[in-house]
């Protein structure tokens, strides 16, 4: 096995990219229709990791969660407040279990916690 790729449930096409590509800085991989009219189902990447964003109904549930094991996530906090996004200002968790998080929310009510385990004060 390689890798996990999670859906999330997506209703709004430009609000998906604006979040995804913009804010958070994935970049839209490749596209597909099973005709003109048809729902969307797309992957955006960044950094090796893929996430598949799907207007299907039945391919995921909206309000999921997933978590996202990373290094280098004050940079990344950083570069998201950076961005000044409108709708989400994540604060920077440090949690009982020694991990420093970052929580955001889609706009679709699914969220993603960026988190990197024991981080080292420098790690920039």
């Amino acid at each position: 096995m390689n890798a996990i790729v999670p859906i999330f449930r997506i209703f709004d096409i430009p609000k998906a990219i604006e979040f995804y590509c913009e804010y958070l800085g994935f970049q839209k991989d490749w596209e597909h229709r099973f005709g003109e009219n048809f729902p969307l189902y797309m992957q955006v990447s960044r950094d090796g990791l893929a996430l598949h964003l799907s207007e299907h109904h039945g391919d995921a549930t909206p309000g999921s969660a997933i978590i996202l094991q990373m290094s280098g996530i004050r940079a990344f906090h950083q570069q998201l407040h950076a961005s000044d996004y409108r709708y989400a200002k994540p604060g920077l968790e440090t949690t009982p279990w020694g991990s420093l998080d970052v929580s955001v929310t889609d706009p679709f009510g699914n969220r993603i916690v960026f988190s990197e385990t024991d981080p080292s004060p420098d790690s920039q």
